[in-house]
C-alpha cells in the first residue's frame, strides 16, 4: 500500500519537475518561470530524485 503511494507521488513530482524543465528552457510559456534557467535546473534536479525514488521502491 505504502509503495503504491510513493509510486505515484514520484510520478507526480516527475511531471512536475517536466513542466518546470520545459518552462526554464522556454518550451511551455505562460509563467514567471519561462526562459529562467534556474528553473530548468531545479525541474531536472526534481525529475531525477523521483525517477531515482520510482526505481528504488520499485526494485525487489
Amino acid at each position: 500500500m505504502l509503495k503504491n503511494i510513493v509510486k505515484v507521488v514520484a510520478v507526480l513530482f516527475f511531471l512536475a519537475g517536466g513542466i518546470w524543465f520545459l518552462q526554464g528552457i522556454n518550451v511551455l510559456p505562460g509563467s514567471f518561470m519561462t526562459g529562467d534557467p534556474q528553473w530548468a535546473i531545479n525541474g531536472g534536479i526534481i525529475m531525477a530524485v523521483s525517477a531515482g525514488v520510482f526505481w528504488f521502491v520499485n526494485r525487489k
